[in-house]
């Protein structure tokens, strides 16, 4: 395990029956107030990154928005949010995808980016991988390439990775 593992390890909190009984649910807010650790979850990717010739960043909302804006400065690249319903001002591409109990969607306008661009994927947390598998839709309707996926966590056994790429995959923590 590396330093920056056991690190987030140990900063992330884990809070049990939230939002509701039986979910332990895994908060990366102690990650964004320690500056330090921040830092270094951003350089970490950077360095992963900077010879993959990633063109912008997509940040699922919300909490992929902190960690994509910092990585696409860091890459010194473009960032588009991947948002909630009405939430985007201008065209947008719509995706609408299962739940457990019911559907949600997810929005982007129609030009985040350029054909062929190569996008990195990021959000927080990698659970059933839903919202990530609709945000590659999404950057696909858009004529980009999903290079990579990054988040901070993944909940091994809900096996999210599993309706991704799984060899686009990368993150920092995992829990089963």
């Amino acid at each position: 395990m590396s330093d920056l593992e056991i690190r987030l390890e140990s900063t992330i909190a884990t809070i049990p029956d939230f939002p509701e009984e039986g979910v332990l649910y895994r908060d990366i807010t102690p990650v964004l107030q320690d500056h330090a650790l921040f830092r270094d979850v951003i350089r970490h990717w950077g360095e992963r990154y900077s010879g993959d010739s990633i063109e912008a960043v997509a940040a699922i909302e919300s909490r992929g928005f902190p960690f994509g804006s910092a990585l696409a400065y860091e890459l010194g690249v473009g960032l588009s949010l991947v948002r909630k319903p009405g939430q985007l001002p201008r065209e947008v591409h719509r995706v609408t995808y299962e739940l457990e109990y019911g559907t949600d969607t997810l929005e982007l306008h129609t030009d985040a980016f350029e054909e062929g661009d190569r996008v990195l994927v990021v959000d927080d947390l990698l659970a059933t991988g839903g919202t990530a598998q609709a945000a590659a839709e999404l950057v696909d309707a858009c004529g980009a390439d999903v290079h990579e996926m990054a988040f901070v966590i993944e909940l091994l056994d809900l096996e999210g990775r599993e309706c991704l790429r799984a060899e686009d995959v990368c993150s920092l923590v995992t829990y089963e």
